[in-house]
C-alpha cells in the first residue's frame, strides 16, 4: 500500500512549491473528469437525479436577453411538477445538454434564479434541443486561472516577488505600530485591536473570526478605515455567498464600491453594486439597450422552426448576426465598464478574478475573507496585486473543499492561512474572542477544545433560551440549552444507502423528526430550526419527511456560516466497529456544534463514538452539563 504524506511547503524552493501545488490541479482535474463520466453514465435515470447534481426532462419555459448578450432560460419539468431535490444552486456552472442525445457534450452556463418549479440558467449561446438536461459542471475557467496567477508568481517582481517570499517563508514578515482612528462601527475590544493590528502590519495579518465573534464586521471595518487613509481595496473570498455577505456590509458604510462577477452569482438585492448594472445604468448605455433588443429579436427568429436546407442556411447566417452584434456591444461597454471600475474605491469578487477586467491594476490592500476556505493555489491571483495582505477566517473550521483523495491526503485541504499561524504563532494574528450568537453552555465545549477556552459570550446572548421568544412554551425542552441523546444498545444501527456510498441512520432520523415536532408543537417556529447531519443519504432520509417539510435540513458543509435558534444534529455513525469516517475531522462537527443559539440538541452513539478522544470529550462534557440523556429515557417511538 502507498503511504501518502503531506508536502512540507514551508521548506520548499519557490519552483518546487508551485510544482506540488500545479500537481494538486491536475490530481482534481482528474477527480472532476471522474466524477463527470461518472454522471453521464447514469443518463436518463433516475439514480442521475438521485445524485443531486443531475435535472432530467426539463423543457425550455421562456428567455429573455441580458446584459452583454447574455441569454436568460427558464427550464422547468412538462406538466409544472416539481423539480427534485438538487444541489443546483444560484451561482453554480452547469452544462445545459440535449436529453434525448448521450452524445451531446451541451453549453456551459451559469444558476441564475430557481424556484420549487423552475430553474433559471444564464448562458452566452442558445441550446437547441426538445428535452433538456441539466449537470453541475466543472469550473475549469478557475483552474486556468490559477495555473496562470502561479506562472506569474514563480518569476514576479518588486512587491510581488516581496510578498511571494514573504508568504513562502524566505523573508521576515514585519509588524507596524497603530495610528489611532475614529472607528466607525461600535466594536469591542477584541475587535478594535484587530482592526489596528491589520491597518498597521506593512506586509501581512490575519483575523481569526471563530463563530459568532463578528469577523465580517471587523473586516469590514478594515476597509472602511483603509480607505479613509486613502487605500484602493481589493475584497475577495473563495465563494459568492462570502463576497455578498461582506459586500452587505461595505454598502452601508461607504458608496464607492463595486461588485465584479456574473450577476446570476450576486445576491439579488446586491445587484445594484454589480458592474453589469453600474454599466447599465450609465446615460451612455442607452445605444447598447437599443442593440440588446435587436440581439433579442434575431435570437427569437432564429429560434422559429426552419424546415429544409434554405431554413437552416436562414438559421445559421441569423446566428452568425448575432453573434457580430454581441461583439459590438460588448466593444461599447468596454469604456463604460473601465470608467465604473476606475471610480470604485473597493472592489469585491472571488479569488477567481476576471483578469480581463482588472488587467494589471495594484491595490494598496488586498483583503480575503474565509481565507481557510481558499486552497493555496487559489489565493495567488489576489496576493500578485497587493501591496499588503489581510487574511479572516477560522482555521478550525471546514477546510477547503478538495475532490481528489490523493491532493487532500499530500495537504491540498491546508490553507495558507493556516499554515501562515501555524509558521508564525499569535504574533502574525489577532483572534475575535466576544461572540454574539451562542448561549454559554452551547459556546463552552468548542471553545475549550479548540480555541484556548478564550471564547466570552456576550452578555445579550449568555443566557438566552428558547422559552424566551415570544409564543414559546416553558417546558424541560424549551428551557434547557444542551441535550445529547446517546443511542448505545438500541440497535439503531448505521446503514449504506441503496446503490450509493453515502450514509443514514432511520433509526436516528426518526427521534430528529420527534424533538423537531415536539419544538414545534411548543411553539418554536419551524424556520427557526435546523437539522444537521454529516452524511447527504441521511439529509436525503430527513427530507422525505413530511412532518420536515418546512424545516430546514442540510449537511455540515451546507449550513457553515449559518445559524438558527435550535439546531438538531444527527452524527449517523453507529457500528460494532468504532468507524467514525469523516467525523474523524473535528472541524467538521466544530461548524455543526456552534450554529445554534439557544438550543442544540445531538443524537449519537457513545459506543461508536467513545473510542475517539475527541467524541469521548464531548459525551463528558455533555454529562457534566447534566444534559446526558439515554435513549431508553424516551420509551418505544
Amino acid at each position: 500500500m502507498t503511504i501518502i504524506t503531506k508536502q512540507p511547503l514551508d521548506r520548499l524552493s519557490v519552483d518546487d512549491y508551485f510544482d506540488v501545488l500545479s500537481s494538486w490541479l491536475d490530481l482534481e482535474a482528474e477527480a472532476e473528469r471522474a466524477r463527470m463520466a461518472l454522471r453521464r453514465q447514469m443518463r436518463n435515470t433516475r439514480d442521475a437525479e438521485r445524485t443531486g447534481e443531475t435535472i432530467l426532462g426539463l423543457q425550455l419555459q421562456d428567455h429573455q436577453t441580458g446584459l452583454a448578450g447574455r441569454f436568460l432560460f427558464d427550464f422547468a419539468k412538462a406538466g409544472g411538477k416539481p423539480l427534485p431535490l438538487n444541489r443546483l444552486k444560484v451561482g453554480s456552472p452547469v452544462v445545459i445538454s440535449d436529453a434525448d442525445d448521450p452524445g451531446d457534450q451541451g453549453i456551459a452556463g451559469v444558476v441564475s434564479r430557481r424556484s420549487q418549479s423552475v430553474i433559471q440558467v444564464a448562458s452566452e449561446k442558445w441550446p437547441d434541443a426538445r428535452y433538456f438536461r441539466l449537470d453541475l459542471s466543472p469550473d475549469e475557467t478557475t483552474r486556468r486561472r490559477q495555473l496562470a496567477a502561479m506562472a506569474s508568481a514563480r518569476c514576479a517582481s518588486g512587491r510581488a516577488k516581496q510578498m511571494r517570499d514573504l508568504l513562502l517563508g524566505q523573508r521576515p514578515i514585519r509588524y507596524g505600530d497603530p495610528d489611532p482612528i475614529e472607528f466607525r462601527s461600535d466594536l469591542n475590544p477584541p475587535q478594535r485591536d484587530a482592526v489596528l493590528f491589520a491597518l498597521a502590519a506593512p506586509d501581512v495579518a490575519i483575523l481569526h473570526g471563530p463563530p459568532g465573534t463578528g469577523k465580517t464586521t471587523t473586516l469590514a471595518e478594515v476597509i472602511y478605515q483603509a480607505v479613509m487613509r486613502g487605500d484602493r481595496v481589493l475584497a475577495c473570498a473563495p465563494s459568492n455567498t462570502a463576497v455578498d455577505n461582506l459586500l452587505e456590509r461595505l454598502v452601508a458604510m461607504m458608496p464607492n464600491v463595486l461588485r465584479v462577477g456574473h450577476p446570476a452569482r450576486v445576491f439579488e438585492s446586491l445587484r445594484g453594486h454589480t458592474l453589469d448594472e453600474l454599466v447599465d445604468a450609465d446615460p451612455s448605455s442607452a445605444v447598447i439597450r437599443d442593440m440588446r433588443r435587436e440581439l433579442s429579436e434575431l435570437m427569437r427568429s432564429a429560434a422559429r422552426s426552419h424546415r429544409g436546407r434554405d431554413g437552416k442556411k436562414r438559421r445559421s447566417l441569423l446566428y452568425s448576426t448575432a453573434g457580430d452584434l454581441r461583439g459590438q456591444i460588448r466593444s461599447l461597454e468596454r469604456s463604460v465598464v473601465r470608467g465604473v471600475i476606475e471610480g470604485s474605491d473597493v472592489i469585491c469578487t472571488t479569488t477567481t478574478i476576471d483578469e480581463d477586467l482588472l488587467g494589471d491594476a495594484r491595490f494598496d490592500l488586498v483583503v480575503i475573507d474565509e481565507a481557510c476556505q481558499c486552497t493555496e493555489s487559489s489565493v495567488w491571483q489576489a496576493v500578485l496585486r497587493a501591496d499588503m495582505v489581510v487574511m479572516a477566517g477560522d482555521h478550525c473550521q471546514l477546510p477547503p473543499t478538495v475532490l481528489s483523495d490523493q491532493a487532500a491526503a499530500e495537504g491540498m485541504r491546508d490553507s495558507m492561512m493556516h499554515r501562515l499561524i501555524e509558521r508564525e504563532g499569535q504574533a502574525i494574528y489577532r483572534r475575535l474572542t466576544v461572540q454574539y450568537r451562542m448561549n454559554e453552555p452551547i459556546m463552552e465545549f468548542s471553545s475549550q477544545e479548540f480555541y484556548d477556552d478564550s471564547l466570552i459570550a456576550d452578555r445579550s446572548v449568555a443566557e438566552h433560551r428558547l422559552c424566551d421568544l415570544a409564543g414559546v412554551q416553558p417546558s424541560p425542552m424549551t428551557e434547557q440549552p444542551l441535550m445529547l441523546v446517546d443511542t448505545a444498545g438500541a440497535n439503531l444501527n448505521e446503514e449504506l444507502e441503496r446503490d450509493g456510498e453515502s450514509k443514514l441512520n432511520p433509526g436516528e432520523g426518526k427521534l430528529v423528526t420527534r424533538f423537531a415536532t415536539e419544538l414545534i408543537e411548543a411553539g418554536v417556529q419551524p424556520d427557526q430550526i435546523a437539522i444537521i447531519a454529516p452524511y447527504a443519504a441521511q439529509v436525503r432520509w430527513l427530507r422525505n419527511r413530511p412532518e420536515l417539510r418546512d424545516v430546514e435540513i442540510d449537511t455540515v458543509d451546507g449550513f457553515q456560516g449559518r445559524e438558527k435558534e435550535v439546531v438538531l444534529i444527527t452524527l449517523t455513525r453507529s457500528n460494532d466497529r468504532g468507524e467514525i469516517g469523516f467525523l474523524a475531522d473535528t472541524r467538521r462537527t466544530n461548524v455543526a456544534l456552534t450554529r445554534a443559539r439557544r438550543k442544540l440538541i445531538v443524537i449519537g452513539d457513545s459506543a461508536t463514538l467513545g473510542g475517539n478522544e475527541f467524541y469521548r470529550r464531548m459525551l463528558e462534557y455533555f454529562e457534566a452539563q447534566g444534559a446526558y440523556r439515554s435513549v431508553f429515557e424516551f420509551g418505544s417511538d
